[in-house]
């Protein structure tokens, strides 16, 4: 007999079926025991009343892996409505021993350090689980939404020879005898790729050896980077990223509808257009120094209040940050060169995506690179295929567990990340 899923034994009444999973709960009363077996899909109901099968079962703690055939009946009461009688309950693995945490309430009331600690255990609860679901339709629905487009998904090493791609600090570690370093993000690749595809993107993780210790900030998180080429300039990939999240979020509606459920979640709509504010009003709109060089999260903040009540959106485009504070390679606006034609955008009040468009001409970029002071031997790999013919180009990032965080309503960006690691955290 094939093994059947939890939400399909509804389809099954009256029939002899086999589930298999985790005794996610255990009911011992007088007469009966009721077991709540737990697969991917779901929970389903298993009522005992033989004593023999009693007796096997008391012996079986929770989250002991277990086999069960049985007839389906209807009963409203039961999840799904439905559930398994007269079964025969075979433990697939010895009694498991009981994890630091109940994973059959309805909320983990352990600490998000126990938690992490015990990881593939707490990950078992639908809570936890639920998120990653998220994270997975959202990354098909970035997938889907840029092949309809064009793009072609590329994969770019996570080891390289520089260490000074944005000035931001870096992993190292010994390359066969040679310094070599985790990849800050795959920058620089993919815009060579863009004179190789015009249009590609890619998923994978990206490291910062920077010292935060927040609830928004991770030394290796999940990087979802798009980069196109013959753009007119930064409001064209705009364009992109605001269907890009489109595609995203809808993916999220149709794949992990029962993932939003179990926590309450009710994805936003995108707005057609996303509200837009230069960086010099939303100094203004944030109550900040016209003179501050960049925004606080504390800017962030009111200004995603203010997108929210002005325009309805819990998205808003910040324009133009100043190029004091953008990497060398972000093209300046033409009519105000102090500025960028960079862009954030924010969601619900805090930084989600970077992006702008790049400079594309080679002498552009020694003249950018001794603006810095900066030598031009470490870029060198990187610059020199710009003397070869590179389109006017730009591109943008999404980090996947701040959104997911975000959309969800996590207060800590760790709830959403499998295994996150931290400045303190290498294991599990």
């Amino acid at each position: 007999m094939q093994r059947i899923l939890s939400t399909q034994l509804s389809h099954q009444i009256g029939e002899s079926v086999r589930i298999a999973g985790w005794l996610h709960r255990r009911r011992l009363l007088k007469s009966v025991a009721f077991l709540i077996v737990r697969d991917a899909a779901g929970l389903a109901q298993v009522v005992v009343t033989d004593p023999t099968v009693r007796a096997a079962v008391e012996s079986l703690s929770e989250e002991t892996v277990v086999e069960v055939t049985g007839t389906v009946i209807a009963n409203p009461t039961a999840p799904a409505g439905v559930e398994v009688v007269e079964p025969a309950v075979r433990p697939l693995g010895p009694p498991a021993v009981p994890p630091p945490f109940d994973l059959y309430r309805p909320v983990l009331t352990a600490t998000l350090p126990t938690q992490l600690d015990h990881a593939p255990t707490a990950l078992r609860h639908p809570s936890r689980s639920a998120a990653l679901r998220i994270s997975a339709a959202a990354v098909a629905g970035f997938r889907a939404a840029l092949d309809a487009r064009d793009f072609v998904e590329i994969h770019t090493p996570k080891v390289v020879a520089s260490s000074t791609e944005s000035g931001a600090n870096v992993f190292a570690l010994d390359w066969f005898g040679r310094p070599a370093y985790l990849a800050q993000s795959p920058q620089f690749y993919k815009q060579l790729m863009v004179g190789v595809f015009e249009r590609v993107y890619e998923v994978g993780p990206v490291f910062r050896a920077e010292p935060h210790d927040t609830v928004r900030h991770l030394a290796q998180y999940t990087s979802l980077d798009v980069e196109l080429g013959f753009v007119a300039d930064h409001r064209d990939v705009m364009v992109v990223l605001r269907d890009t999240l489109a595609g995203m979020l809808g993916a999220v509606r149709a794949r992990a509808g029962a993932a939003l459920a179990t926590l309450g979640v009710e994805p936003p709509e995108v707005p057609a257009e996303i509200p837009a504010v230069h960086f010099t009003e939303a100094l203004k709109i944030a109550g900040a120094p016209a003179d501050e060089p960049d925004l606080a999260p504390a800017h962030e903040r009111a200004l995603g209040e203010w997108a929210c009540r002005e325009h309805g959106s819990d998205f808003l485009f910040v324009t133009g940050y100043p190029m004091a504070k953008r990497p060398f390679y972000t093209h300046p606006d033409p009519a105000r060169p102090a500025y960028s034609n960079g862009f954030d955008l924010l969601f619900r009040g805090m930084e989600l995506v970077t992006g702008g468009q790049r400079l594309h001409r080679y002498e552009d970029y020694l003249a950018a690179l001794a603006a810095r002071g900066e030598p031009v031997e470490p870029y060198a790999g990187y610059v020199d295929a710009f003397r070869h013919g590179m389109p006017p180009h730009g591109g943008f990032a999404i980090g996947l567990e701040r959104f997911v965080a975000r959309l969800t309503g996590a207060a800590n960006v760790r709830e959403v990340t499998a295994f996150p690691r931290d400045l303190h955290r290498l294991t599990p």
